[in-house]
């Protein structure tokens, strides 16, 4: 599908978004699209307010007044929780938090738990996430707390598709991962993206997120401070030296 195709319908829009943590305001009236087809990432520090971001529009936290976050057109903002999910967003939060105690194949049933009712369309989703996770199916009987980090990983991801989600939220899937095994992590996202599933991820692995992704924001001390395709985004020499690791082009020239 056309790239220009793929981002022609809003999905998600954040308008104003304000979130304070007791006395600390956290989101500054952050402002944030997302459009069906994309993957769209949010980049910066630790303690920027990426992770709250995705827990404002995942309805776990509540947002200030005047706040508008609205999903397909709707207002979602005042939703709980599980009412999100089922409008169509999934969230897989940062440190993975599977059910240890709990094998693969049930984890995955957690993940559909709002869809208990269509059995037939929970065990044909099952399937396709063993298609796209083949090292899950492997180990479908094994309890979560026996699997690597990547596995795990994997295995959040694959719980918060089998919600069905229309937008799925990634909350630092590279955290403590191996190179090798973030590479698999990130090509995987892509699959999921081109199966038609809009992805929203926070990342610190600024490089990579970039490079997969059409869009970027830039958040930093709970504002959005820089706009642009992840295509620039990488080329920005303010990006580069401030999230990449690397030297301003003056100082490479020095």
């Amino acid at each position: 599908m056309p790239i220009l195709e793929r981002m022609s319908n809003n999905m998600l829009k954040l308008e104003n978004v304000f979130v304070n943590y007791a006395n600390i305001q956290v989101l500054h009236g952050i402002n944030i699209e997302v459009k069906a087809g994309e993957i769209v990432t949010i980049i910066g520090a630790n303690g920027a307010g990426k992770s709250t971001t995705l827990k404002a529009i995942s309805g776990l936290i509540p947002k200030t007044l005047n706040s508008s976050i609205k999903f397909l057109d709707e207002d979602i903002t005042s939703l709980q929780a599980e009412k999100v999910v089922e409008r169509g967003i999934s969230l897989s939060p940062e440190g993975r938090r599977i059910f240890p105690d709990l094998t693969v194949t049930e984890n995955l049933e957690m993940g559909a738990y709002l869809r208990a009712k269509d059995k037939e369309g929970v065990k044909n989703d099952m399937k396709e996430v063993f298609t796209m996770f083949p090292r899950l199916e492997e180990r479908k009987k094994q309890s979560g707390k026996t699997l690597s980090g990547g596995e795990q990983q994997m295995l959040a991801i694959a719980r918060a598709l089998m919600a069905k989600p229309k937008l799925l939220m990634l909350d630092e899937p590279s955290t403590g991962l191996a190179p090798l095994i973030v590479k698999d992590i990130f090509e995987i996202i892509k699959q999921v993206n081109k199966k038609g599933t809009t992805v929203l991820l926070v990342e610190q692995n600024a490089k990579i997120a970039l490079s997969v992704a059409d869009r970027g924001y830039v958040l930093k001390n709970g504002n959005i401070v820089m706009e642009d395709t992840g295509k620039n985004l990488l080329k920005n020499e303010l990006i580069r030296a401030a999230y990449l690791g690397e030297s301003t082009y003056k100082e490479k020239k020095a």
